[in-house]
């Protein structure tokens, strides 16, 4: 065979191995709630919900940073996607949707705090691995409500075999959820320079 037949064999079977990982990975995909439904799955009590984008700037990243203390997040968001939660005058809280890399692929959740800072509920949006989905369930999740940013997750929070990695992920977005809230709602005077709203509107509950 001719280097060059030996070379089109490896290019051929480099694209196979490349469409086959890519397909694991499409079939792997769980998507368990849209962002419809995300905020009423952490704050179900609520009767609607009221929609703020906010851009990821440079002064946000560092008030967020500076408030998760030694927790370094995988990746950080462009926009935060966020919600302030109603139930007739009353607020219940607020949710944002975060990502925080797994073993591979980033997991996507919302993570629900109280007016107090606690967290009220955390919810998986999308779970891209192909295992640990475990980090999903309400057994699991079951851990964070309760939890204030003084608590160090990375010991108060069981493992689960297996999915060591995913673990991590859900206590590092549960930290840059108490963050990310407590700059954007719970005490914006403490931030360098608030974010300002990119969008805004009310949203019903699923």
């Amino acid at each position: 065979m001719s280097m060059r037949a030996v070379a089109c064999l490896l290019l051929v079977l480099a694209s196979v191995a490349t469409t086959s990982v890519a397909a694991r990975a499409d079939e792997a995909e769980q998507k368990l709630l849209t962002i419809e439904q995300a905020p009423g799955a952490v704050f179900p009590d609520a009767d609607r919900f009221e929609r703020r984008d906010v851009p990821m700037t440079p002064e946000l990243r560092t008030a967020i940073q500076t408030r998760m203390g030694s927790v370094k997040p995988s990746l950080w968001e462009t926009t935060l996607v966020t919600f302030t939660a109603h139930k007739g005058a009353d607020t219940l809280g607020y949710a944002v949707v975060l990502e925080e890399i797994g073993k591979h692929r980033p997991i996507t959740s919302i993570v629900g705090v109280t007016p107090d800072g606690k967290v009220q509920d955390v919810a998986v949006m999308v779970y891209r691995e192909a295992y640990g989905g475990e980090v999903g369930s309400r057994r699991f999740l079951g851990q964070y409500p309760g939890r204030t940013s003084s608590d160090p997750l990375a010991t108060k929070i069981k493992n689960i075999a297996g999915a060591t990695l995913s673990v991590a992920a859900l206590n590092r977005t549960v930290t840059k959820g108490l963050a990310a809230v407590d700059v954007l709602y719970l005490h914006p005077e403490a931030s360098p320079a608030p974010a300002p709203d990119t969008a805004a509107g009310a949203a019903p509950p699923p």
